[in-house]
């Protein structure tokens, strides 16, 4: 785990030093976060990098995971699903299976954070066991278009809370809170974006049996129908009557998604047969999933929705020419025709990929505009200081603040 001095060389003395100066305002609280899962998505991936950093700081951040069973975590990827606009069947019983959980959840989780940080819809009751602390609820995901009947489900506990937090613009609604705009961040110096030696990509694409002899298109995401795996081969079929290149599809699950395996069934038996084809589950270390970026020519993420989009961000870190849906955060990340290309359709997707493939030059200038966009904006440590001062503005009175 890196020290916050080694960040130093890449966004900065000064910043560092305004990271330790606005910390030094946090002594004496503690900073509660409780999320689903420790293991798998960006949620438990961006805690486990920030909270040594903060605690580093001085800040005494800590973190909490809930409890559920498997009907608890199909409700709520049904959830989770339907918050993105995607038709699920909601019944009844799903809302009362959701309290009964959380109420045992209520029982077994200590709140004792001077602020509690509570991340997306799974824990989101926990607000009954307010106090005079703060409470902040973090959404994740794109909900500028959800379903009504869930959302009024859940503005039912959200309007107990303090504040609530959107990665992006257009997920905010109106709500009788305060609200924040914070987009989420990746760590340069992880596993999962430091810099690999050749000998070790090499080493790594040996494994799983992917040569370097033709351009490779990549997808690293869970196995997800939001994330459109079924929609990357359609793509990459179209594309390959014109270039002759391969695909790699990596990914895997969380243990709050219990549809991942079904989806990967489904890919893998669309892809049988198909030896340019590379379907990677799970588990896989950050330093793999590094090096089959690196490893990558183009990068693709031809989501249906998404909250934000690491691993756009991730690929851009690493200056590769990203091609991506336009949905939710990832146009915060892609300017279209200079940090890389948006799409709207399978068949756009296929276009901008042959148009990459078709001129490296200028795939490599979009990936160039890219790292430098993802430095200035959507590092660890712009992350950090964005929550510390939203900790420090629920102890002022203020209507609006957006950071």
């Amino acid at each position: 785990m890196a020290k916050i001095k080694e960040y130093i060389p890449i966004v900065g003395q000064s910043v560092i030093d305004d990271l330790r100066l606005i910390a030094e305002k946090l002594k004496g609280k503690v900073i509660q976060h409780v999320n689903s899962t420790a293991v798998g998505g960006g949620v438990a991936e961006i805690l486990n990098c920030m909270i040594p950093l903060l605690q580093e700081l001085g800040v005494d951040a800590r973190w909490d995971v809930i409890k559920g069973g498997d009907q608890f975590f199909r409700i709520t990827k049904k959830f989770h699903n339907s918050l993105h606009g995607k038709e699920e069947e909601i019944h009844s019983e799903d809302f009362h299976v959701f309290l009964e959980t959380s109420k045992k959840n209520i029982e077994k989780v200590d709140i004792y954070g001077d602020a509690v940080f509570i991340h997306d819809p799974q824990p989101i009751a926990l607000i009954k066991k307010k106090n005079d602390n703060k409470w902040v609820w973090r959404c994740h995901v794109d909900i500028s278009k959800p379903n009504k009947r869930v959302w009024k489900f859940l503005c039912d506990f959200i309007s107990k809370y303090d504040a609530a937090v959107f990665s992006a613009p257009s997920f905010s609604h109106k709500l009788p809170v305060r609200q924040f705009l914070i987009s989420p961040s990746i760590d340069p110096l992880s596993d999962k974006n430091k810099d690999l030696p050749k000998n070790v990509i090499r080493e790594v694409l040996m494994k799983y049996g992917i040569t370097r002899n033709k351009p490779m298109i990549t997808q690293i995401s869970r196995f997800d129908v939001l994330k459109d795996p079924l929609g990357v081969i359609d793509a990459y079929w179209q594309v390959k009557k014109h270039v002759d290149c391969q695909l790699v599809l990596a990914g895997g699950g969380a243990t709050d998604d219990p549809e991942g395996m079904k989806v990967f069934t489904e890919v893998k038996e669309k892809v049988k047969g198909h030896k340019d084809i590379h379907v990677l589950f799970h588990p896989f270390t950050d330093m793999e999933i590094n090096a089959l970026q690196r490893a990558a020519t183009v990068i693709v993420q031809k989501s249906v929705k998404e909250g934000f989009g690491l691993t756009v961000t991730e690929a851009l870190w690493k200056a590769k020419p990203v091609v991506a849906s336009h949905v939710g955060g990832i146009p915060l990340q892609i300017k279209h025709k200079y940090s890389g290309l948006l799409c709207y359709s399978t068949e756009g997707a296929a276009f901008a990929l042959k148009q990459l493939l078709s001129t490296p030059e200028y795939a490599k200038k979009l990936g160039e505009n890219g790292r430098e966009h993802i430095k200035n904006n959507f590092l660890i440590t712009r992350h950090m200081k964005d929550y510390i001062l939203l900790f420090l503005a629920l102890y002022y009175k203020k209507n609006v603040v957006n950071l």
